[in-house]
């Protein structure tokens, strides 16, 4: 039986509802509600609480670093009733008003529907700006880079990522994922002025894996290395063999497909 088709229950007598999530993470510890710090998980599940006056549990389509932020992560919840969707909005939005999280969307869904195995596929930004002078209005939102990028060179050698593969030198130590086999439908640089923005979609991705795609294609850009030592860093499948970790600045999680 396809996801798509798999049946995620609710209790009796709550309705699901998706919501669309912006977030800034520069002060959090992630997506996933943890003991060392605040998440973004349990911002939402604290407002929805004082909004149901009874705990319910939010499921993310992913997880997210300390430090990342979301122009659209997704996550479903179960609340009592039968509440019109842009009543729930403005409510949970009412009790996130003093945190960096917004509900920018919000829609009924069915049972069929799960933020996370529902999803088909999910796609991230690496913002990066490449210039001397120091970040004023974007810092913590971007991670800058002082040395002159070739975009292009970043990109021609990015394509080597691109497919199935083994992605063991791009995933971190603590990944919990079974395999490290992945497979990578996009990942393109382009450079706008002094930013230069990473993009890349998969259905699933690794522990750190976008990050350190981006480290090692700074690497290229600055001219230590070129195409085919990227391509003998992934073919190493050894994390030892990766050149740099990006911060987690920089990074935003963009998008989730549904089929």
């Amino acid at each position: 039986m396809s996801q798509k088709h798999e049946i995620y229950p609710c209790e009796e007598g709550l309705s699901r509802y998706k919501l669309t999530v912006e977030f800034y993470g520069a002060h959090m510890v992630g997506w996933q509600r943890q003991t060392n710090g605040p998440s973004v998980q349990e911002k939402i599940e604290i407002a929805v609480e004082k909004f149901c006056q009874r705990a319910c549990g939010v499921y993310g389509a992913g997880r997210t670093d300390a430090g990342v932020h979301a122009t659209a992560m997704v996550c479903h919840v179960d609340l009592p009733g039968d509440m019109e969707a842009f009543r729930v909005m403005e409510a949970l939005n009412y009790y996130l008003k003093k945190e960096p999280v917004s509900i920018i969307h919000c829609s009924r869904v069915g049972e069929d529907f799960h933020a996370r195995f529902s999803a088909t596929k999910r796609a991230y930004l690496y913002h990066i700006i490449n210039r001397r002078a120091p970040l004023t209005l974007m810092q913590n939102r971007a991670w800058q880079i002082k040395y002159d990028l070739d975009a292009e060179a970043m990109h021609e050698a990015a394509q080597c990522l691109v497919g199935k593969h083994d992605f063991t030198t791009f995933r971190s130590v603590h990944c919990q994922s079974a395999s490290a086999l992945k497979t990578l439908d996009r990942l393109e640089v382009r450079r706008e002025g002094e930013n230069i923005f990473v993009e890349t979609a998969a259905r699933s991705f690794l522990h750190h894996q976008v990050r350190s795609m981006v480290g090692a294609l700074s690497y290229v850009g600055r001219g230590k290395w070129t195409a085919l030592d990227l391509k003998a860093s992934l073919e190493a499948c050894d994390r030892a063999a990766l050149a740099h970790n990006a911060p987690p600045d920089g990074l935003y999680f963009t998008r989730v497909d549904y089929d």
